[in-house]
């Protein structure tokens, strides 16, 4: 089978859950572990592509059991069976993400903050000014771009991301979508040609020993890419543009650093800032981990960056 059949069978399983009627909302992985525990076998759809529990072949319908293994999507051991790829939903639309444990480095995530950066997006493109082109950098499954194109109909959609396997994922989410999208293959907005007014990022934030694309913020405990996903955009968006970016940031003796040094940076491109605390507390269990001996919380934040006229 072909990598264009691969990613048929995929939309078509999407097409297929929905037409179930399926839903599921995934959470953190620390909340994932612990439910998973509680029982070995899945007893239902959403046990198999929400909760990514193993499940005899009888307990899946055989068309959907023939697109797992059409896509090469279908792991077995022994009398089981496993997804490889998981499915959430946010509104009416299904998503495409990695099966659980999320441990690879090429991991496609979709949880708490994917929702949370939708509902962001969604609050400022409500009162915003119409959208030629919006960047979503660092898409992941795409997520982002997808559920802002409601508000934004006339606008060309590109997607970036480092990750080969998130672009996949997000092409194929926006094929069920019945969405047109350009994804290109880079860090930030390296690839991206030509003018656009309209940049949306949720990039990773956590500081992650093992360098998962969807983790690893780098330095300024995590912060790092955020601030300089930011700035690159800030020194590129048009005239009138915006830039809105979800992200978290490690409070450390009661100083939000990612905040200070947006405020700084921005002062020189000629750029707005409006920057809110969305959630004061996220990923608690994080402080246990290393890098985050000083961190006495991590909050989310949307950045709402607006280039002059």
């Amino acid at each position: 089978m072909t990598a264009e059949e691969a990613d048929g069978a995929l939309a078509a399983l999407l097409d297929r859950l929905r037409a179930l009627g399926y839903s599921f909302v995934p959470p953190t992985p620390e909340t994932h572990r612990r439910v998973v525990a509680r029982r070995a076998l899945a007893a239902d759809l959403r046990d198999i592509f929400g909760w990514s529990r193993a499940f005899r072949p009888e307990a899946l319908p055989p068309d959907l059991l023939d697109l797992l293994r059409r896509a090469d999507a279908l792991e077995t051991d022994g009398a089981l069976c496993r997804s490889r790829v998981r499915v959430a939903s946010i509104g009416d639309r299904l998503f495409l993400h990695s099966a659980y444990p999320t441990d690879g480095r090429d991991s496609v995530f979709l949880g708490p903050d994917s929702y949370r950066f939708v509902d962001f997006v969604r609050r400022e493109l409500a009162a915003g000014p119409p959208v030629r082109r919006l960047v979503d950098v660092g898409a992941g499954a795409g997520v982002g771009a997808i559920m802002a194109a409601a508000h934004v109909p006339d606008a060309r959609l590109t997607l970036t991301d480092i990750n080969p396997l998130a672009l996949r994922f997000a092409r194929i989410n926006a094929r069920h979508a019945g969405l047109e999208v350009e994804t290109l293959s880079c860090s930030g907005l390296g690839q991206v040609l030509g003018a656009f007014d309209l940049v949306i990022a949720n990039p990773p934030f956590i500081v992650d020993g093992a360098g998962r694309f969807y983790r690893d913020g780098g330095g300024m405990r995590g912060a790092q890419l955020s601030l300089y996903w930011a700035l690159a955009a800030a020194r590129r968006i048009a005239p009138g543009g915006r830039i809105l970016l979800y992200t978290g940031s490690a409070i450390v003796d009661g100083e939000d650093r990612l905040r200070s040094a947006l405020q700084a940076g921005l002062a020189t491109l000629g750029c707005a800032l409006r920057y809110d605390e969305l959630d004061p507390d996220i990923f608690g269990e994080q402080l246990d981990q290393p890098g985050y001996e000083e961190v006495e919380r991590i909050a989310a934040v949307g950045a709402v960056i607006a280039r002059a006229v």
